[in-house]
């Protein structure tokens, strides 16, 4: 079976060079709008599925957001499709729920890697893989989250494939293995729960590209359990702000280091 009818991508919907080296990966479609006003003479390329893809200019360089859908499927899908049509750099935004007390809804999450407790990573390298972000992407949004005067927490986040599997562990038939699980992550520092970057991580670096996440903090059940105020926050908009400057920030080393 071909994937790419007459060039285009099977499942994004795209052809080759309709998107920049540089994408930005929410999960939600409907931000994409959203994302790409930031953009300078943005046009909507490609309507397909959960994906739908902007793209325009930041400081003179093509850019792209291309949304994903939830989890890692659809996003290892976005992913090998993007770098067929000549992306290399990738960077998601998105939301998470904080694990640690001090992290609080309306706070940014870099993430320097990623627990690969869901299952679209194992098909791509053994368990004993690290799901790791690059470290060029990793410093631009930290250079960005300094510079946007937001609370701002970088480690280590958690990637599961059930959403209710992590807010109602104790309903699951498998609730042992959830809730003693997420006792370990607490344990080891782990900063916050998503659903993508396990996933996107691992794929990039079978395909060598780069590929980072920053993520909104919608809440934190962990500051819930222990009565402490837990504001929730839905306004995604500082996040994009931080991952369009974490952009600009890697269009200038890389220019500087021409990469």
């Amino acid at each position: 079976m071909k994937y790419a009818e007459d060039g285009v991508q099977y499942h994004i919907g795209i052809r080759h060079g309709e998107v920049g080296k540089y994408v930005i990966l929410p999960g939600d479609p409907k931000r994409c709008a959203k994302i790409a006003k930031y953009f300078d003479n943005a046009e909507l390329v490609a309507d397909s599925r959960e994906y739908i893809t902007y793209t325009g200019y930041l400081d003179g360089v093509k850019v792209s957001v291309t949304s994903t859908g939830i989890g890692g499927p659809s996003a290892a899908i976005a992913l090998e499709e993007l770098v067929k049509s000549g992306a290399d750099t990738f960077l998601r935004v998105g939301t998470c729920g904080g694990m640690q007390p001090e992290i609080m809804g309306g706070d940014i999450v870099v993430a320097t890697g990623a627990i690969r407790m869901e299952g679209t990573s194992r098909e791509y390298a053994p368990i004993e893989f690290p799901a790791v972000a690059d470290l060029d992407v990793v410093n631009a949004f930290v250079k960005a989250a300094k510079a946007s005067g937001k609370d701002y927490h970088v480690g280590v986040v958690q990637c599961k494939d059930s959403f209710y599997g992590q807010h109602s562990p104790e309903t699951k038939p498998v609730s042992y293995e959830l809730l003693n699980k997420w006792e370990a992550w607490k344990r080891l520092g782990c900063k916050a729960s998503e659903m993508e970057s396990a996933a996107l991580f691992v794929v990039g670096s079978h395909l060598r590209v780069r590929v980072g996440s920053a993520f909104l903090v919608v809440a934190n059940q962990e500051r819930e359990k222990l009565g402490l105020e837990n504001p929730v926050v839905h306004d995604t908009d500082a996040a994009i702000r931080v991952t369009i400057e974490a952009i600009r920030n890697l269009i200038k080393t890389d220019s500087e280091e021409k990469k």
